[in-house]
């Protein structure tokens, strides 16, 4: 895998990310939290897909490594869900 793979993952998990943060209502951080919420919910997706029996739906192969769309946006979802309940809301400021 080289440079340009590596960032192609990055975006595409950071796209996957970005949109189960949005389906899970979890909004805090950027880029980076996007990133992490991809890549994390594409490992809980995927376990949850070979637990379940489930077929990938939708996988994009960068570099000769397979990345599940579908899995890892509803595993980010799982995530973003499971932190969202697990943090506090940030406190608004007094005016």
């Amino acid at each position: 895998m080289d440079v340009l793979d590596f960032l192609l993952l990055l975006l595409i998990a950071a796209i996957c990310g970005a949109v189960a943060q949005t389906i899970a209502g979890f909004s805090r951080g950027g880029l980076l939290v996007a990133i992490a919420v991809g890549f994390i919910g594409a490992l809980v997706g995927l376990w949850l897909q070979r637990a379940t029996g489930l077929p990938e739906i939708f996988i994009v192969e960068v570099g000769g490594k397979p990345f599940p769309i579908v899995w890892s946006i509803i595993g980010g979802v799982l995530f973003a869900a499971v932190v969202g309940l697990l943090t506090r809301p940030p406190r608004r400021a007094a005016y």
